[in-house]
Formats: structure tokens, C-alpha cells, sequence
């Protein structure tokens, strides 16, 4: 268990990454989909950059710090991953081609994501002209925070609802396959849930998140 000055460190380091990341990324679903008409994210106050009206008391807090801890005590490192409430969308709303509504909303939210980790990879080239007590802080912040949003980007584009990647298979499948990969929405998290826990997840998520990130870092010439 690691101590607690440690835990508070670490908990800093990630937080502001962390609430940066699924801020921006609701907020993205949300501006993309007044873009196309509905309104509903605006209505309910959701269409915000404040992050206290998308933090979700699970995703946003217990789980981040609960993956923080364990990743530090299994694998000696700290690791961060965490959600929000989703911002509310109703595609009745929509004008224009639903397909092309439903794609679009469903990409904002990763494609913020990785401007985010670009940023982040760019602000780094900045550190060093920070004084030295506060250029490492800074540092680790903003390599938490790309981390961060390139999990979040990869995460939500696997292919199953209702992740953001399940939704774009059901905008760009053909009929009748859209209507029963939608289906699956009832299932996708358990599917999901259960390739976490028995490790393959990481297993296919792993590469992806290491490949996405070094792209990231070749394209900021950070290396």
C-alpha cells in the first residue's frame, strides 16, 4: 500500500488531467450535437467547461483514485483512468442525415481528446523555461494529462456500444447490421467489463495507446 504523502502526490499530478480530459470530452458530444440541432446538453446545463456539472461521484472519483492505488501497488507506478456523466443527446433532434449526426457526435469526444494529448505533448517543449522547483510538477502534470487523454481516446473508440466507437459502427454500418450492433448497447458494457477483468483488454488496448502515443510524440517532436 503506498504511503499516503505518496498517494496525495500522485493524486495531484493526475487530477487536473484527468478533469481536464472528460470535461473537454463531454463537452465535445455535447457542442457537436447542438451543431446538429438538439439542444438538449444546453438545456440541462451539461453544454459547460466547468467540470463540477460532469463529475459523476463513481467514474470521476472512486474509480480513479481506486486504479491510482492499485496500479501503484501492482505495478510500481501510478495510472489514472476515470469518466463522467454522459452528456445528454437526442437524436430526434437532429437535422439533416441521422448517420452523419450520430458519427460526428460520437467523434467529438475522442478526437478532443487527442487535440488535448497534442497539446499537452506541446506545452511540454515549454517546461524548461520554467524555474526548476516547478518545471518537474509541471512535467509530470502535463505527461499525465497526455496519457490520460490518449487512454480516454483509445478507450471509447473500441467498437461496441455504448462506447463512442460502438455508436460510429452503428452510424457507418449497413442495414440491417446498424440495428444489431445498436442491440448490443444492453450488453456492451459487460462485454467490456469482462474483457478487463480478465486482462484482455489491456492485452488489445495496450499497443493501440502505446502506438497513438508515440505518434503523438514524433508529431510534436517530442522525440
Amino acid at each position: 500500500m503506498p504511503d499516503l504523502a505518496t498517494l496525495m502526490q500522485n493524486i495531484i499530478i493526475w487530477a487536473p488531467g484527468v478533469l481536464l480530459a472528460i470535461t473537454l470530452h463531454e463537452w465535445a458530444h455535447g457542442y457537436a450535437a447542438s451543431r446538429f440541432g438538439d439542444h438538449t446538453a444546453a438545456m440541462m446545463g451539461r453544454l459547460s467547461l466547468n467540470p463540477l456539472v460532469h463529475i459523476d461521484l463513481i467514474w470521476t472519483i472512486v474509480v480513479p483514485i481506486g486504479i491510482l492505488i492499485f496500479s501503484m501497488v501492482t505495478m510500481g507506478q501510478p495510472f489514472a483512468f476515470g469518466g463522467a456523466k454522459p452528456v445528454p443527446v437526442n437524436p430526434r433532434n437532429f437535422r439533416g442525415s441521422l448517420r452523419v449526426a450520430m458519427f460526428w457526435v460520437a467523434i467529438a469526444g475522442p478526437l478532443m481528446n487527442l487535440i488535448l494529448a497534442v497539446v499537452a505533448a506541446l506545452l511540454l517543449h515549454g517546461v524548461g523555461f520554467l524555474p526548476e522547483f516547478f518545471a518537474t510538477p509541471v512535467a509530470l502534470m502535463l505527461l499525465a494529462m497526455l496519457k490520460m487523454n490518449v487512454i480516454l481516446a483509445v478507450f471509447n473508440l473500441l467498437p461496441m456500444p455504448p462506447l463512442d466507437g460502438g455508436r460510429i459502427a452503428v452510424a457507418v454500418l449497413p442495414h440491417p447490421w446498424d440495428r444489431y450492433w445498436a442491440g448490443m448497447e444492453r450488453w456492451g458494457i459487460v462485454i467490456v467489463m469482462g474483457l478487463a477483468f480478465t486482462g484482455l483488454l489491456g492485452q488489445i488496448l495496450g499497443p493501440m495507446m502505446a502506438m497513438v502515443t508515440h505518434a503523438v510524440a514524433s508529431m510534436t517532436g517530442l522525440i
